[in-house]
């Protein structure tokens, strides 16, 4: 079985070593998307909309690569600040509705300006 890289219309070709999401058989692995526009530019200055801004980026990857958030079993979110996590709480509740897929938070660091990364795992029937 083949992989399948996936790169949405919306997303600049990465500048790193990287593909945004690889698809194999059902399944389907973002990889983490921060809050970037498609000129690679930053959106938001504030947890809120950067959260927001990169769960569109992950949306993007994985209606790109035939998937929905229904399809997601797992997010992990990358914060870089403990003080972020109900900011990001808040956002992520309200993005994602109810009904919310496993997920595991972790505190990195990140490049300058980026606040939240986030990736995501599905799986397709």
């Amino acid at each position: 079985m083949s992989r399948t890289f996936i790169q949405p219309e919306t997303h600049a070709k990465a500048h790193v070593p990287l593909s945004h999401g690889v698809r194999k058989g059902n399944i389907l692995q973002v990889s983490g998307q921060v809050a970037f526009d498609s000129n690679l530019q930053i959106v938001g200055s504030t947890v809120t909309e950067q959260t927001k801004q990169t769960l569109d980026n992950v949306k993007a990857v994985l209606e790109a690569g035939g998937a929905t958030f229904d399809d997601v079993l797992m997010l992990r979110v990358y914060l870089t600040d403990v003080d972020h996590f109900a900011e990001m709480n808040a956002a992520y509740a309200e993005y994602l509705g109810k009904d919310f897929p496993g997920r595991t938070t972790i505190y990195v660091g990140l490049p300058k300006g980026l606040l939240v990364e986030i990736d995501a795992l599905a799986v397709l029937d």
